[in-house]
């Protein structure tokens, strides 16, 4: 599982929708989280240098830049490009569920979601990002 001191940007364009997904992440143990309101100040945090973002946990739906948007800029851009990705968001329409794997998403999580997925989804994009492939 990722430490729980890594750094955490959480976007989304309803602040209680980041204050939810802030506080599940606490309780999850993780202490670093940033939030933004859209794609676009996200880009900012991301971009500005002033730390490190080990995780980005997005919304879709957003005004100014959507959250894949933001993914396609994020693996556009060799100096972000690894960072694990996990969009959070009512659509679950398999197109959009394939267009953001095409896109390089790490995850997806359809709200309403519970702690548990949440955590178990974090699970999943560690061990994909992080643990080397067996031989079979």
């Amino acid at each position: 599982m990722f430490q729980t001191s890594i750094n955490i940007l959480v976007v989304d364009d309803m602040l209680t929708m980041r204050k939810l997904v802030s506080k599940a992440l606490r309780e999850l143990g993780f202490t670093s989280i940033s939030e933004a309101a859209d794609g676009v100040k996200a880009w900012e945090v991301i971009s500005s240098g002033t730390k490190t973002i080990d995780l980005i946990i997005s919304d879709w739906n957003m005004p100014n830049c959507s959250g894949l948007d933001l993914l396609k800029r994020v693996r556009a851009d060799s100096r972000f490009g690894k960072t694990p990705f996990v969009l959070l968001t009512a659509e679950s329409d398999k197109a959009q569920v394939i267009e953001a794997v095409k896109a390089g998403v790490d995850g997806y999580v359809v709200k309403p979601f519970t702690g548990e997925q949440l955590n178990a989804k974090l699970t999943e994009v560690y061990k994909k990002k992080f643990t080397p492939a067996t031989a079979a």
